[in-house]
């Protein structure tokens, strides 16, 4: 039986590797890269102070999570952005955010009751001549 955080639908080894690819800074640089269109691995690596068997690398490691597939284009391989995976963790998370906003909603519902409570009568301020003469005539009952 899967763990009760984890629901079923949700494959935990794929959004394992997803947010593993993700957490590197490179890896997400060559993702947002690859959003704008296919590029080769020489393409990929000329933004970065690295050689190309280091972006080699990072490139695995968005194959493995099924973030990247390479194609073959005659003497060129282009990469190519798999948006399925980053789908499937864009939903997970949503999970969270949706019962954030409810737990959200619902402080938001328990602080208008509050001040509601303690709210001043209907046309009444602090300051208002209402409010000091209810104030004045109440210190004058209770000096009786």
């Amino acid at each position: 039986m899967p763990p009760r955080h984890v629901t079923p639908r949700f494959d935990s080894q794929r959004l394992d590797a997803t947010f593993t690819a993700l957490a590197d800074p490179t890896r997400r640089a060559i993702l947002a890269r690859l959003a704008d269109g296919d590029a080769s691995v020489t393409e990929l690596a000329a933004p970065f102070d690295m050689s190309q068997p280091a972006i080699s690398k990072h490139l695995k490691v968005l194959e493995r999570a099924g973030l990247v597939t390479r194609s073959q284009d005659a003497q060129r391989r282009p990469c190519h952005l798999e948006p399925v995976p980053l789908r499937e963790a864009e939903d997970w998370l949503q999970r969270f955010a949706d019962r954030a906003e409810q737990r959200f909603a619902a402080m938001d519902a328990v602080l208008a009751e509050l001040v509601a409570r303690r709210a001043p009568p209907s046309g009444a301020t602090p300051s208002s001549p209402k409010n000091k003469q209810r104030k004045k005539e109440s210190r004058h009952e209770r000096k009786k």
